[in-house]
């Protein structure tokens, strides 16, 4: 690690002695101070216990010079919970590090590389923070634009391992390698507009992974032995089009035979197909998505579970809500058996008015409920300084599927619910506003009915104010859930932000039941939570 500290740093100081360059960065960093609440289940953890702080620290570095372009990352984890969210990690070192180079029609980037093939249903390396995922290809690819109207890539490596027993961030990586080509052109015919592609991936395991595989099947019964390959092989077609006012994007995935987890290892192939609809003209919008996925998990080996060991990324066909209730029961996309579809509609018959019109209708592949929404919404402007929001979701959600059995799920597996919701935000003058945010969500499964309520003061560019609650109004008297000990709880939230520049600080006591929770895009199951959260994001 240190050797690759000095290396960049030696590269990057090189490079500005002979000419100079554009250096830039960020720094991200997350605060958490833990406080012990037994009645909502925040306990019993080291978290709360003794630990009671952590941190996540995230800073960049990007200098560009002569054609070439170095990046390093730094990672600091202190007593963090983003690898266990009941548990503590500390970890510190390099996170990431590139090093690129432009040779006329030729790129060449070596380290770790960040990239995806089509809409990422291939093949995907990406980093998300608020999920700890970072599985960036530690290798080489090379990029080659053959003509104005197509380019092709290729690479080859390992994918990064954050997730060990004992490390967070330092460079340990999964023992398969991967190889991958990619291919994508551009063609118009007048108005037509074609942006095909094709993307090849070929995972070869190593002989850990084998022999693990290996004494997994001979431990099953005889009837469900077989004899597992090295070599996985998947293959993808995709093409945007583009006519007027018309997009449409289809995606289809193929992957040969392989052992992947389905409650026992077995042998199957994997597949999905995916699209997606927009068409827009004056006043109306009008988006339809699907996707049909069997077998298809895409991981360095079936050792691999959650978020481990990932070469893909699924799209989540329902739509993620901000709302604090509407959000509550989002479907996470299921990579084995799903048949899922969207349809969105958005209307605006004046300046002043917008309607937004949502279907959801998710289903496994033997026909099984997994997720319905049905969800209306109006925005108006008409009155001046205000924007009145409003509307209501229906939704039916699998618990048993997306939360798996336990407590009083076997007994209700399907939640049904009914949230309306109501937002009000008044502009007091060209810097000032205040926002008002109301959802009820009635509801008999899981934990009950909700009530939540915010409002929020801001002063543009530099302050914002919040306080939330969020109150079980009627509980589930047949849920025996027992980290949730006290139903009349209220749960407050109370934020404050600082902006200045690039320079944003926040900070906020939390107390939060456990659920999914959406924050920037980003939705995940957390459990309960209590105590503050600061936050610092900077760039230059």
């Amino acid at each position: 690690m240190r050797k690759q500290i000095l290396f960049l740093l030696l590269v990057i100081s090189t490079g500005s002695s002979f000419a100079q360059g554009t250096l830039s960065g960020d720094l991200m960093t997350n605060l958490n101070f833990f406080r012990k609440d037994t009645k909502i289940g925040a306990s019993g953890n080291p978290l709360y216990d003794n630990k009671l702080s952590g941190s996540d620290a995230w800073f960049t570095l990007r200098y560009a010079v002569s054609g070439y372009t170095f990046f390093v990352r730094a990672d600091a984890f202190d007593n963090s919970n983003l690898k266990n969210l009941t548990a503590s990690s500390t970890d510190f070192g390099i996170g990431a590090w590139s090093i690129s180079k432009d040779i006329n029609d030729l790129s060449i980037t070596v380290g770790s590389i960040y990239d995806q093939f089509g809409s990422g249903i291939l093949f995907r390396s990406y980093e998300n923070r608020g999920l700890l995922i970072d599985n960036a290809v530690m290798g080489l690819e090379l990029k080659y634009q053959v003509s104005d109207n197509f380019s092709v890539k290729g690479f080859t490596g390992q994918l990064k391992n954050n997730n060990g027993d004992d490390n967070l961030i330092n460079n340990v990586r999964y023992g398969p390698v991967l190889k991958g080509l990619n291919g994508e052109g551009d063609v118009s015919f007048g108005q037509v507009s074609l942006t095909p592609g094709f993307g090849v991936l070929n995972r070869t395991l190593d002989a850990a992974s084998m022999n693990s595989i290996a004494l997994s099947i001979n431990a099953q019964d005889t009837s469900n032995r077989f004899l597992p390959k090295y070599n996985m092989y998947a293959f993808s077609l995709y093409n945007s089009l583009i006519y007027k006012n018309l997009f449409w994007y289809a995606e289809g995935v193929y992957k040969t035979h392989e052992a992947i987890l389905d409650n026992i290892l077995v042998d199957k192939p994997g597949s999905t197909l995916y699209t997606s609809l927009n068409y827009g003209i004056k006043g109306l919008a009008l988006s339809l998505m699907g996707r049909r996925t069997e077998d298809f998990e895409m991981r360095t080996s079936p050792n691999e579970l959650q978020l481990k060991g990932m070469l893909n990324w699924q799209p989540i066909i329902a739509v993620l809500r901000p709302l604090r209730l509407v959000s509550r029961y989002s479907p996470p996309a299921q990579n084995l058996s799903e048949m899922a579809g969207t349809a969105n509609l958005t209307i605006t018959p004046n300046d002043e008015t917008m309607i937004n019109l949502t279907y959801s209708h998710i289903n496994n592949l033997k026909g099984d409920k997994l997720y319905r929404e049905v969800y209306a919404e109006g925005t108006y402007q008409g009155i001046e300084d205000w924007i009145i929001d409003g509307g209501v979701q229906y939704l039916e959600y699998n618990l048993l599927t997306y939360r798996g059995a336990g407590g009083a799920v076997a007994n209700a597996p399907i939640l049904y619910a009914v949230t309306p919701f109501a937002e009000f935000t008044h502009k007091i003058d060209s810097k000032k506003s205040i926002r008002f945010e109301a959802q009820y969500m009635f509801a008999k499964q899981d934990y009950g009915s909700w009530a939540f309520a915010l409002i929020e003061y801001n002063i543009v560019p530099t302050w914002s104010f919040a306080i939330s609650d969020m109150y079980n109004t009627v509980p589930n008297p047949n849920d025996d859930n027992p980290n949730y000990q006290n139903p009349g709880s209220h749960f407050y939230n109370v934020f404050t932000a600082f902006t200045k520049g690039p320079n944003r600080f926040t900070i906020a006591y939390v107390k939060q039941i456990e659920g999914i929770n959406c924050t920037g895009g980003v939705c995940r199951f957390e459990p309960a939570f209590s105590g503050i959260k600061a936050s610092l994001n900077t760039s230059f």
